[in-house]
């Protein structure tokens, strides 16, 4: 089996972080995979914004905690009331992918380079974890500030993010894969 494949087999999210800062040069590695990943019609669209400021990370974990509170959700608004909530669990490195709303597939160009970048992490060493959760910024008032604070391009949504850092703990073991979920038709 290539390394390729042992990479995408092999890649789990982590949850559990170590302190340290992942280094310039990897981090430009991921995000020159996220920009070269395929978009719909070679549109682009998306843009990357990198957080790595410890300030930054704690006022959109707050404005996170804040939303989740108000969700409705009753599992969000349990999450939010941990005393050690971190939605994007306390790692170093914040990778948000935006994209622009009038392109063809915004939501899928960004998600298919999130993916991209969690599999070029992987392969150097690099753990991550798929962030969902700061999408749910993009339709409230203290997100629209928060975006505006982040600099995200005009007419750009969060789509995708993901946390990135060195792993703190064991590889989780993959979970069984669901059996019936390919149609070949010849």
């Amino acid at each position: 089996m290539n390394e390729t494949i042992k990479t995408l087999l092999n890649r789990r999210s982590v949850r559990t972080y170590k302190p340290e800062q992942i280094k310039d040069e990897d981090l430009q590695i991921i995000l020159k995979a996220g920009m070269y990943a395929p978009s719909a019609m070679n549109q682009q669209s998306r843009h990357f914004t990198v957080v790595q400021n410890k300030e930054t990370l704690r006022r959109i974990n707050e404005t996170c905690k804040v939303i989740f509170s108000k969700s409705g959700n009753q599992r969000f608004e349990e999450m939010a009331k941990s005393e050690n909530f971190s939605v994007f669990h306390n790692a170093p490195t914040l990778i948000i992918v935006s994209g622009d709303e009038k392109a063809i597939a915004p939501q899928c160009d960004c998600t298919l380079a999130n993916g991209t970048m969690f599999l070029a992490a992987a392969s150097i060493g690099i753990a991550s974890c798929w962030i969902h959760a700061l999408t749910q910024i993009n339709g409230t008032a203290e997100g629209q500030a928060l975006i505006k604070e982040l600099g995200l391009p005009e007419g750009n949504k969060i789509f995708a993010s993901g946390a990135f850092g060195y792993n703190a703990s064991e590889l989780p073991i993959a979970p069984p894969r669901k059996e019936n979920v390919v149609t070949i038709l010849k």
